[in-house]
């Protein structure tokens, strides 16, 4: 008959199996905040261009493929950049004060959250541009899939009876970061002044009035 171990043999193997992953968890933890304070560092002095998989991982100090495993690739890097401002812009539509956040009505919290993202935008337009356009569908991730049912959400509630999700995109259409670079960096100069005055127009014509052709579509 084979004997079992202690329970106190147990416990021990157990403790020291859970501090093992709790070490290992604190290191990678460790790992990626130097990663991330690096990029930052070189996207501060060197710019988005700069921000090259080599380079960060010399600055942070570990091996290329680290950095792959974490982040898959460059854009997956940026959007680890980008996530600790989407991460707040997201509680703020989704749990914050009125009109961006829950009491307000569905047509002035659509055009609190279109403001907001345009401004959110603009400010990471670098990092957002690496992030979108690193394969065709990138702009339609985790983040854009967010945006796309609050605002189908809201839409539905504003003009019940309209199709909510292709309005979604109608209206995040215009805030497509390689959209937004080639209009701010050319001649037309966009300001995101300008760009709010433009998706004011256009939920205008979303919550507006039923216009002629709204009625002749039902």
């Amino acid at each position: 008959m084979t004997q079992s171990r202690p329970s106190s043999m147990r416990d021990d193997a157990g403790d020291g199996s859970s501090d093992q992953r709790s070490d290992e968890r604190a290191d990678a933890a460790r790992n990626r905040a130097k990663i991330l304070a690096a990029a930052e560092e070189i996207m501060a002095t060197r710019g988005v261009e700069a921000l090259s998989m080599a380079d960060v991982a010399a600055a942070a100090g570990v091996g290329v493929g680290t950095l792959y495993r974490r982040f898959g690739d460059r854009a997956g890097l940026a959007h680890a950049l980008i996530d600790r401002r989407e991460r707040e812009f997201q509680a703020a539509y989704l749990g914050g004060p009125p009109p961006l956040g829950p009491g307000a009505p569905a047509a002035e919290r659509i055009r609190a959250f279109l403001h907001a993202l345009a401004s959110r935008t603009v400010n990471q337009l670098d990092l957002l541009l690496v992030a979108e356009t690193a394969a065709p569908f990138a702009r339609f991730g985790g983040a854009y899939h967010a945006y796309h049912r609050h605002l189908a959400i809201l839409l539905a509630e504003a003009r019940p009876g309209r199709d909510a999700s292709y309005l979604a995109d109608a209206l995040l259409a215009p805030l497509a970061a390689n959209l937004l670079a080639y209009r701010i960096g050319g001649e037309q100069g966009l300001t995101c002044k300008a760009i709010r005055a433009g998706l004011d127009d256009l939920l205008a014509g979303v919550t507006g009035p039923d216009s002629g052709a709204a009625e002749g579509r039902r």
